[in-house]
């Protein structure tokens, strides 16, 4: 006989899961104590939003789904914004949940909660487990749905007394086949004709370059198609990372805090190859007004994307490595000289805003992180939490071979740290850097005893400068400068809070003494913390 806690545990270890991240519970101990007892590790987290953050961050380190754990009621409510983190993000994530006692369900009994019905907008499936027999096939279905298509998080939420009951023989299923869920990844070979054809014609291209392109693992295919065809490059906040910063015909970010040169190119491009980007509004501000001078191609693996926020004139439904590995494979190289030149005296004339004034008791941030991009290794990995410190990164941090993780859906604050811990988990010899603001860096410090528990070797940036600054910064142009709940005046001592968490740490106010920290912290084999003083007047862009 086997136990449901116990086939959970088989499932995953049949699915090479190596670590979960979690928060316990009574309704969830039947299965942790298995989880004990295995070789998969289990990482205690200090919030339960973190642990979805912590998963978060080792999937898009490692390609594999992450896994986060909670108990019933609270535990799982709190999963819930990591759980849409992720699904903003297209982060595969398998969210485990205990739950009461199925006879126990909807007579609002001690903690719970429907966490199903409350997950629903933010995950691709979610599963009340009601049968141990039916828990294989649960858990492979929700690898399967999680990892494919477009992947996202699958919640399971198991009662306690499914838990404890016991079936005769374990069988893990070999194969899946679901019902209305057959994700095309094959793009239509008319439509990848046709835009050949357009980019043949074209006189003005451009490849925008979205987070579709790193979730598919394709990094190589754009670069061979920009390569073969001779286009310029932008890309999206979560397309960063692909092409190198420092290559010739990358432009840099578009969209709202975006390069001026890059943004100016796209503007006057006759036609823009989307290449799994969902082009909010934070990416192109009028997209319906691009789409009327430029003629555009659209790929992404979801149908639903495409036309969603900007015409597609030739939709491709597939997976963005396999399309692309068409395009390069047979596209000719007819860009313009003339266009090819008028990129480039864009991208010559961009100065990076931000210069140094060792004077001022401050750092200058924009100018800080380009330096400190300059000391990092070329397979860096970057994570940068939400408000002024994610574009100052997204905009200074020269990304050669590495990874730039941040939460550029949803947009949450307190991603960064927890996410950083995820990715140093999943890629221990590579080095890991959080930049974050004193306000987001506040929402995640519990996770600093998570660190010291598992010694996890991360660099973090905290630039203090006692204000929520991108709020100030829209309260200053738009509400006459009523700083509503924007001041942080009851911050802590940063340096001594880390030293209560036996964390290294330091202080820098100017960019000299900043940059010679940094280079400590870098060469040191222990988690490290630098505090950087930053003038609460400056600006984001």
């Amino acid at each position: 006989m086997i136990s449901g806690a116990e086939i959970m545990v088989e499932c995953l270890k049949n699915e090479n899961v190596e670590v979960a991240f979690g928060y316990p519970g009574a309704a969830i101990c039947p299965f942790l104590d298995y989880l004990y007892l295995s070789s998969i590790k289990d990482i205690l987290v200090r919030e339960e939003q973190n642990a979805a953050h912590e998963a978060s961050g080792y999937a898009r380190a490692s390609g594999k789904p992450g896994i986060c754990i909670a108990t019933s009621g609270p535990g799982a409510t709190n999963l819930i914004t990591g759980i849409a983190t992720a699904y903003m993000d297209s982060i595969p994530l398998i969210a485990i949940t205990g739950q009461v006692n199925s006879e126990l369900l909807g007579r609002d009994v001690f903690q719970e909660a429907d966490i199903t019905g409350a997950c629903e907008p933010f995950t691709k499936h979610s599963y009340l487990v009601k049968d141990a027999a039916d828990l294989p096939r649960i858990f492979k279905e929700a690898f399967h749905i999680a990892t494919t298509g477009r992947p996202g998080p699958v919640l399971i939420d198991v009662p306690i007394d499914v838990q404890k009951s016991e079936i005769e023989k374990f069988i893990y299923p070999e194969k899946i086949s679901i019902i209305g869920y057959k994700p095309r990844t094959v793009g239509h070979a008319m439509q990848i004709k046709k835009a050949l054809s357009a980019i043949e014609n074209a006189k003005r291209p451009i490849i925008v370059c979205g987070g579709g392109v790193v979730l598919s693992g394709a990094r190589k295919e754009l670069l061979a198609f920009a390569k073969n065809s001779g286009i310029p490059v932008v890309s999206t906040m979560m397309g960063i990372g692909v092409i190198p910063m420092d290559s010739k015909l990358y432009l840099g970010m578009i969209g709202m805090h975006g390069h001026e040169n890059a943004n100016r190119a796209m503007s006057e491009a006759d036609l823009i190859v989307l290449c799994g980007a969902r082009v909010g509004d934070r990416a192109v501000s009028a997209p319906k007004q691009v789409a009327e001078k430029a003629t555009i191609v659209h790929i992404d693996i979801d149908p639903a994307e495409i036309g969603k926020n900007m015409t597609a004139h030739i939709p491709i439904v597939g997976d963005i490595r396999l399309v692309l590995r068409d395009f390069s494979e047979k596209v000719k190289n007819t860009v313009s000289k003339e266009w090819i030149q008028t990129v480039l005296t864009y991208k010559d004339e961009y100065i990076p805003s931000g210069t140094p004034d060792n004077s001022s008791g401050c750092i200058e941030p924009r100018s800080f992180i380009r330096s400190l991009s300059a000391m990092m290794e070329e397979n860096a990995i970057l994570t940068a939490d939400v408000g002024q410190n994610q574009i100052w990164s997204a905009r200074n941090f020269n990304v050669k071979e590495g990874r730039f993780f941040t939460s550029g859906g949803l947009g949450t604050m307190g991603y960064a740290l927890p996410a950083a811990i995820g990715a140093k988990i999943a890629k221990p010899h590579r080095q890991v850097l959080c930049i974050c603001g004193d306000g987001s860096f506040q929402m995640a410090m519990c996770e600093l005893s998570t660190i010291r528990q598992n010694d996890v070797n991360i660099k973090i940036i905290v630039m203090q400068n006692d204000r929520l600054g991108m709020v100030k910064e829209i309260q200053d142009k738009i509400y006459g400068s009523r700083f509503a709940m924007t001041a942080l005046n009851g911050n802590p001592d940063f340096v001594k809070l880390s030293q209560a968490y036996a964390i290294e740490s330091a202080l820098a106010k100017s960019n000299t003494q900043a940059e010679k920290l940094a280079e400590k912290m870098l060469n040191s084999n222990k988690p490290f913390i630098l505090v950087c003083r930053v003038n609460p007047d400056t600006p984001t862009i």
